[in-house]
């Protein structure tokens, strides 16, 4: 009998999943303490959107919140949290001396492990935030991101692209813990997770540590996983009731049931899940009464198909459709998955996966507007988009479409990253330091100079300014998908000079696109 591990991503992934990463700590901390007295050893606690949730939708402060949990889960508990490469927990490119600064204050405050993915797969966005991971005294989890591409598309995505990809981050030396195969839609076949693991095992050998982290999107977490562990994985990502399932992590018990009468069992500490079976469902009890006042919005529940051919993972699904019925424009979702496919076609293959994920969306919404407009498809170029197929995030895995990079270079007047910076292969190497920056702007809102507070407002600037400075001082929204009449609600900002009432959308070129925390104002023009 094999063992296999898990990381219970309820309180993290879980909360991204379903409700945009919006949920406050003293409502979940009850279901943490049940989830560690059934003996689960491994938590993801924090980082991805679950940092600046807190602080533009919550209320909260991230490193209070890590503070808690480790509290309440004790010394020994592993808790995980979630990077993205250069980006960290922010949503553009941070400067090297905020990389350092990142890794060293999740390690202050009680993370033990970090998981660190690059969405375009760009072992060159890898190196340098791995390296300050594992200089941090935390362990470092390298990622391969993974996603299946659109009908008739090929090039990257295939069990030959991630062994390569896999082997990049050898020959590059970026010390590793552990490795993950990272599917942030859910939407890999179930025999390319296999053929891939299996690869992987063979090229790394029997003592590594490998690792698979999925979503039920599409309906194959469960699949996925088994084919994971058929291939020699040795750890999976599962959520629990009421956070499982959907556009979440696959039920721990769903791949508990998958497993009988197989060679392998779920690990429990020294144990199995077999041996704790009441307690786990205790604890899932505990769960769903302390979120019995959270709105659950129906596709967070329900599996789309759909997302196999345009692959939205199921933390900005959620989040996307929750900025769509906050601007009465939920009735272009099923066209802008549609319009999607082209997106990811066409832009070089990065994985679906934030940033990137949201790039897809955003840019899938704007030539939804302009088809119902009349206008061009690719009238106007979003700047993450066309950021992106210039190359100013990394390189994608093949070259995006020719006329698509020449339309953002002629919309963004920016050069291709590779012309404006010849020989410079990762965006962390030209960006200014910014703690000097950081300690600038809290001297001039009279704030504490604290690296806490330094890294917050380093992170959380905006196109719609500085957040961090803006909840250090005292102003704090909160925007919480709660059933209870009394909770506070952020209204939504409306989208400056439109009208969504019913399809009035159309009458107006002007759209706010929000996600995870931050907006973009789109304005949809013809060109001339």
């Amino acid at each position: 009998m094999k063992k296999i591990s898990f990381q219970d991503t309820s309180f993290r992934d879980g909360f991204q999943s379903i409700f945009g990463a919006r949920a406050f700590t003293k409502d979940f901390i009850p279901a943490v303490e049940a989830a560690r007295d059934a003996g689960i050893k491994h938590f993801e606690a924090g980082g991805g959107a679950r940092f600046q949730a807190l602080y533009q939708n919550v209320g909260e402060d991230a490193f209070d919140m890590m503070d808690e949990f480790r509290r309440v889960v004790g010394p020994d508990i592993r808790l995980q949290t979630l990077a993205r490469g250069i980006n960290v927990v922010a949503l553009e490119a941070q400067p090297k001396d905020m990389i350092k600064l990142h890794a060293d204050m999740f390690k202050k405050h009680g993370i033990t492990r970090i998981r660190n993915f690059d969405a375009l797969n760009d072992v060159n966005n890898l190196i340098y935030s791995g390296q300050c991971i594992h200089d941090a005294g935390l362990e470092h989890e390298v990622v391969i991101a993974m996603m299946e591409l659109p009908l008739g598309c090929t090039g990257a995505h295939d069990p030959e692209f991630y062994i390569k990809t896999l082997r990049d981050i050898l020959d590059a030396g970026i010390p590793y813990s552990s490795i993950c195969f990272k599917d942030a839609s859910g939407t890999c076949n179930p025999n390319k997770v296999y053929e891939t693991i299996k690869l992987a095992r063979q090229l790394l050998g029997k003592d590594v540590e490998i690792r698979m982290h999925s979503h039920d999107t599409c309906g194959t977490g469960v699949m996925q996983y088994v084919s994971a562990i058929e291939g020699g994985a040795d750890g999976v990502d599962l959520a629990r009731k009421p956070l499982s399932g959907g556009t979440g992590q696959p039920d721990l018990f769903s791949l508990y049931h998958a497993l009988k009468g197989s060679d392998y069992k779920l690990a429990l500490g020294d144990g199995i899940v077999d041996d704790q079976i009441h307690k786990i469902m205790e604890a899932n009890n505990v769960a769903v009464e302390c979120l019995k006042d959270y709105e659950f919005p129906p596709e967070a529940l329900q599996i789309s198909t759909d997302v196999i051919f345009s692959p939205m993972p199921g933390g900005a699904l959620t989040a996307n459709t929750l900025m769509m019925r906050e601007t009465k424009t939920f009735h272009l979702y099923d066209q802008v998955i549609a319009n999607m496919s082209e997106c990811v076609s066409r832009g070089g293959f990065a994985a679906s996966v934030t940033p990137v994920s949201q790039f897809y969306f955003q840019q899938a919404f704007v030539n939804t507007v302009n088809k119902s407009k009349g206008l061009d498809t690719w009238a106007k170029m979003t700047e993450g988009y066309g950021k992106m197929i210039l190359g100013y995030y990394g390189k994608t895995p093949t070259e995006p479409d020719a006329e698509l990079v020449k339309i953002a270079a002629e919309q963004l007047q920016l050069e291709p990253f590779s012309v404006a910076h010849p020989g410079v292969t990762c965006a962390a190497d030209i960006i200014e330091p910014g703690i000097p920056k950081a300690k600038k702007l809290l001297e001039e809102n009279n704030l504490p100079v604290t690296d806490e507070n330094i890294f917050i407002v380093g992170a959380l600037n905006t196109r719609g300014g500085n957040k961090g400075i803006d909840f250090l001082k005292g102003d704090r929204k909160i925007g919480v998908p709660k059933k209870d009449p009394n909770a506070k609600v952020a209204s939504p900002a409306p989208a400056p000079a439109a009208n969504t009432s019913n399809m009035a959308v159309q009458n107006t070129n002007n759209y706010r696109i929000g996600l995870n925390g931050q907006s973009w104002d789109v304005q949809v023009s013809t060109l001339k």
